[in-house]
């Protein structure tokens, strides 16, 4: 995004994998998905003069994604409508603690409610899970994976890494991941691998043993993806890799598992449940006062 941010708005810190046009696209479509500015019931008991101030409040500890989400959704329906940020995105957050303020019209400030809230709650909820991994894998990195919600994948994205996660590739153009379908169809680990490595591209390839991990060192793979190992497993693949490639682990990896494959070594983890399994976070809006 490139929009400059001001005193107490959604401003962030980090890369952004977001851009201008998919925000204001996206946003618009769930307006639109909505009816928001036919909303037949504020119309008929909020009068038009009528302003308000309400408080975006959460209910579970969690951490904060997509204010910028409820920033644009108000700029859509009146530009009238600020938003004063108390816990910016990726910022931690306690139950009963106000997230932001809304002051404007009271009619658009009702319009827009379900649309905020589904944004925010939901990048809440991946931001919140991931913060949970990241902290029990510390130092190993998490990752998040392709697993998203189709048209919603930059979001969740951008949620990971207010939760403190990061970004693997963003789509099948980006980068090569050699996975086991292609294998198959190749006849094998290494063929795969020097074939893949004619494009000029890091090679990253997925194996399910040992013996495939032997084969994707002796081919030249720069990353090799453990898929659905136990930590035993990985912890000898790291002996056997020796710093040759780098190691990441995926597939079946849980809270409560996920620091012993911390433990083994491993260069990264990724886990798809950040994004294809987070629940929302409970956030509500709050009317506090209205005026004329």
């Amino acid at each position: 995004m490139s929009r400059a941010p001001s005193p107490g708005t959604a401003q962030v810190e980090w890369p952004l994998p977001l851009t201008v046009n998919y925000l204001v696209a996206k946003v618009a479509e769930a307006l639109d998905e909505d009816a928001a500015r036919d909303d037949i019931t504020t119309h008929a008991l909020v009068r038009e003069e009528l302003s308000g101030r309400a408080q975006l409040r959460s209910h579970s500890a969690g951490v904060v994604a997509g204010l910028v989400m409820v920033e644009e959704v108000y700029g859509q329906l009146d530009h009238r409508v600020k938003l004063r940020v108390e816990v910016p995105d990726g910022g931690k957050v306690a139950p009963g603690e106000v997230v932001g303020e809304l002051r404007g019209p009271l009619a658009p400030l009702l319009q827009g409610e379900r649309v905020a809230l589904n944004f925010l709650q939901q990048l809440s909820g991946v931001a919140s899970l991931t913060r949970r991994f990241v902290d029990a894998a510390h130092p190993v990195p998490i990752f998040d994976t392709r697993k998203t919600v189709p048209g919603l994948r930059p979001l969740q994205r951008y949620a990971v890494l207010a939760g403190g996660g990061h970004n693997h590739r963003s789509d099948l153009a980006q980068a090569v991941l050699i996975k086991d379908n292609h294998i198959a169809l190749v006849g094998g680990v290494e063929q795969a691998v020097r074939r893949a490595r004619a494009t000029g591209h890091e090679v990253e390839v997925e194996v399910e043993s040992l013996d495939q991990l032997r084969e994707a060192l002796a081919a030249g793979a720069d990353l090799v993806l453990l898929d659905n190992m136990t930590p035993p497993e990985v912890a000898a693949a790291v002996r056997q890799a020796a710093g040759r490639a780098r190691l990441e682990v995926s597939g079946g990896i849980r809270l409560d598992t996920v620091a012993a494959y911390a433990a083994t070594g491993i260069d990264r983890i990724s886990v798809g449940a950040l994004t294809h399994s987070a629940p929302a976070l409970d956030i509500s809006m709050e009317m506090v006062r209205t005026w004329r």
